[in-house]
């Protein structure tokens, strides 16, 4: 998803299209929907053919639905009639939405072992968001660094959170992101507030106790939600786990628990006496922690 998105954004051409699906990385690519999208292009391209390639849309995409993918033709991305949206972190109560917190407040927990979770206010009408996410988090660590992940859910009504079929498991979150936190450096001439583009040139260690100011890159999501769903952020020092019970499903001997095999857990990289401290979350203030999401307008 993401390579193709960037490969989508950064192609000098002008000539140039993307298409983003659902479900599985390789299901769509090879239905007879995905094969004649690529046929086309190959057939006015190479054959010459004139199929009517020129007046496809420059990026069409599958809005998800809780229960189905809706097909919509749009001109760039990240869409032009985003609205972006802050949803502001407040540590005392676990909650986040547009409403600045001016009181400042803090959250810790144990980096490999407990998470906190930021919940909105039930939605009092459907909402799309499509695109790109990003948060800013302020943190600070009882070690010399810390793994910061950051996992965008969503509830329903029953209090169960909403799963997915994802590129790479059947049981997927609604996005994920993560940075180290002594590689936070940004590259000024690539980042963008939705899009941070970290520079991973040099390292900057943490002091213990020192509060940083980290932008982590969430990758781009879609969805369309329902009145009475919720939106939870949840930021933890390892990967995501969706919790459900075993048995699941298993890839190359583990257990698909959310992020399939794609897990950050080599005990050379990740030493626990560096890896496994406190981890403390700031919001409020002059301490804004905020995640930025697409929201996109609904079309009467």
């Amino acid at each position: 998803m993401r390579g193709n998105v960037e490969g989508f954004v950064q192609a000098s051409s002008k000539q140039k299209w993307l298409e983003i699906h659902g479900l599985e990385h390789w299901t769509e690519y090879y239905t007879s929907y995905g094969r004649n999208l690529q046929k086309r292009f190959y057939d006015y391209f190479l054959r010459g053919i004139d199929n009517g390639w020129d007046k496809q849309p420059r990026v069409v995409i599958q809005v998800r639905h809780l229960d189905k993918f809706v097909e919509r033709a749009e001109n760039q991305w990240p869409l032009a009639r985003t609205q972006w949206t802050k949803f502001y972190l407040h540590a005392a109560d676990k909650t986040f939405g547009r409403e600045v917190g001016a009181k400042a407040g803090q959250a810790s927990f144990r980096a490999l072992s407990e998470q906190i979770t930021f919940w909105a206010e039930p939605l009092k009408g459907e909402i799309e968001i499509t695109g790109p996410v990003a948060a800013k988090l302020f943190i600070s660590s009882s070690t010399a660094d810390a793994d910061i992940f950051v996992t965008l859910r969503a509830f329903g009504p029953n209090g169960r959170e909403v799963l997915f079929a994802g590129a790479v498991d059947p049981n997927a979150p609604l996005s994920h992101g993560w940075l180290r936190a002594s590689h936070r450096k940004l590259d000024p001439k690539k980042s963008t507030e939705y899009r941070p583009w970290h520079a991973h040139n040099e390292q900057e260690p943490l002091n213990p106790g020192q509060v940083v100011e980290l932008d982590v890159e969430i990758w781009p999501t879609s969805i369309v939600l329902p009145k009475g769903y919720r939106l939870a952020f949840t930021v933890h020092g390892k990967d995501y786990d969706h919790g459900l019970p075993e048995p699941m499903p298993q890839i190359y001997g583990r257990p698909m628990r959310g992020c399939s095999v794609f897990l950050h857990d080599d005990p050379e990289d990740r030493d626990p006496k560096l890896y496994d401290g406190t981890t403390t979350v700031f919001t409020g203030g002059d301490r804004r922690s905020h995640v930025l999401l697409p929201v996109i307008p609904r079309q009467s």
